[in-house]
């Protein structure tokens, strides 16, 4: 799908190449009738009017609150509940009825869309004032964990990513909120808020993902990935503190999250399809989400090479808690088996066609490197004790964290990706000053490496955006991570 910014631009151009001669009218009509250059405008008032009522709506929900608290003692017990109910409903249903507007009246829809998000706004602002009414004193991130609830049946229901997007803040402020009321000891009888922490990450991702596919946002997807690889290895690692945990374990919980969703694709997972590899010349179909997942997990890899690159990680691994518990096996470890073979069969369906096709890859982040950094971070920390207090374990992870940060300003160079050179041009800068900080050097040499560095920052930015004039396509594609 051509973006907004690129039509506006190309409208601009067209305009200038008219009036100089490079195209005549014919021409200048058919790039204004392929590209729409008359929707342009309207397009723009309409993102206006979007933020306009969406201030407009929630302002409304304000003042409806604070007028009906304004007068909320006054009001019997069942006047109050029918108000309630019938503002939560009448909202509700003008919101569904010119959100259903034919496209042609954009204008209404964006209203409903307003109305709807409000109506999610009053459900949770009607769960509080009814458990207030009827003395239900219960913690408050319970509350939100029931209002996400309910805005995900309405998200899909309705299919509308607004409403995911705030299902998932609603449902992460109830998984933040409940972890450090465990953590601090706020929750004297926790119920069943130990088995939502202990399978948060499958919670997460079975609430949302199938809501990122019918909605065919990116965004939702984006937060679910976000929210699984927080979420599994706290939930393990929560036991790690009055358990020894093997280090083998710790390995696992490190790096499942990264190899998944590097080797995310859900044709992967479609056992009734018969599998085929991958011929010469025919593309095969990948998942829509696997470019954010692949970029998610670059994001995830870069910082763990780069923290294990210190030395004070191996020797804190290398010596265990002393604990009188040793870990053991329990249910609460299936849905960790569960990502654990996925993640495998993942792998073993991406690696099938290199077995069987040998091509020159001409991205350098490709699966042979990370599978690599992978696996040697997976030996290395199982086996940190061998390591302990060695040069070894900083200097190979320092060259993996180096060669993954050469390998994005390869790409970013290469495939003009303005975010992937800069993410490469961060780790090798961050590699590079924190091998320097960690070290005791003179002044000097600081001062020498922080000139190096920032001269290099400026001349690679000015070299890159040069190129990127030079080789910058002049129509958008979606490409692949």
């Amino acid at each position: 799908m051509v973006s907004e910014k690129f039509r506006s631009r190309l409208q601009e151009e067209s305009k200038k190449w008219q009036l100089e001669g490079f195209i005549d009218e014919s021409i200048y009509q058919g790039l204004a009738e392929r590209y729409q250059f008359g929707d342009i405008e309207s397009s723009a008032n309409l993102r206006f009017i979007s933020v306009v009522v969406g201030i407009g709506c929630i302002l409304l929900g304000l003042g409806v609150i604070t007028f009906v608290a304004a007068n909320w003692h006054q009001l019997s017990r069942i006047l109050r509940v029918i108000l309630l109910m019938s503002l939560f409903v009448s909202v509700n249903i003008a919101g569904f009825y010119l959100w259903r507007r034919r496209p042609a009246q954009e204008g209404k829809q964006k209203l409903g869309h307003g109305f709807l998000l409000t109506g999610a706004l009053i459900l949770g602002a009607n769960m509080a004032l009814m458990s207030q009414m009827f003395h239900q004193s219960r913690p408050g991130y319970e509350l939100y964990g029931v209002w996400g609830v309910g805005v995900l049946a309405m998200a899909y229901s309705l299919r509308l990513a607004s409403l995911g997007i705030l299902a998932w803040i609603l449902v992460s402020v109830c998984y933040v909120w409940s972890t450090f009321s465990l953590s601090f000891g706020f929750v004297s009888e926790p119920g069943w808020i130990n088995f939502v922490q202990n399978h948060m990450g499958l919670i997460f991702s079975v609430m949302f993902v199938p809501l990122a596919y019918q909605c065919r946002s990116r965004t939702i997807f984006a937060l679910v990935a976000i929210g699984f690889a927080v979420a599994m290895p706290n939930a393990v690692s929560r036991q790690f503190a009055i358990t020894s945990a093997p280090t083998w374990l710790i390995a696992i919980v490190m790096l499942l999250p990264p190899a998944l969703l590097w080797a995310y694709d859900i044709h992967h997972w479609q056992f009734r399809r018969r599998f085929r590899p991958q011929r010469l010349g025919i593309n095969k179909s990948t998942d829509p989400f696997q470019p954010v997942a692949r970029s998610l997990s670059i994001w995830l890899l870069g910082p763990l090479l780069y923290v294990l690159s210190f030395h004070g990680p191996w020797q804190s691994i290398g010596n265990p808690i002393e604990t009188t518990q040793v870990w053991q096996p329990s249910w609460h470890h299936l849905d960790l088996l569960g990502f654990m073979f996925l993640t495998s069969l993942g792998w073993l369906r991406l690696s099938w066609p290199l077995t069987r096709v040998s091509l020159p890859q001409q991205k350098w982040v490709n699966s042979g490197l990370v599978a690599g950094c992978l696996v040697l971070t997976g030996i290395m920390v199982s086996w940190s004790e061998q390591f302990q207090n060695q040069l070894i374990a900083p200097v190979l992870f320092n060259l993996m964290l180096f060669a993954l940060a050469i390998a994005l300003l390869h790409d970013g160079l290469i495939l003009a990706k303005r975010h992937t050179y800069w993410g490469g041009m961060g780790l090798l800068v961050l590699g590079i000053v924190s091998r320097m900080l960690e070290y005791n050097t003179d002044l000097v040499l600081k001062s020498l490496v922080f000139i190096l560095c920032g001269t290099g920052v400026i001349l690679a930015g000015l070299t890159f955006e040069r190129r990127l004039q030079r080789v910058q396509p002049s129509l958008p594609s979606s490409s692949q991570e």
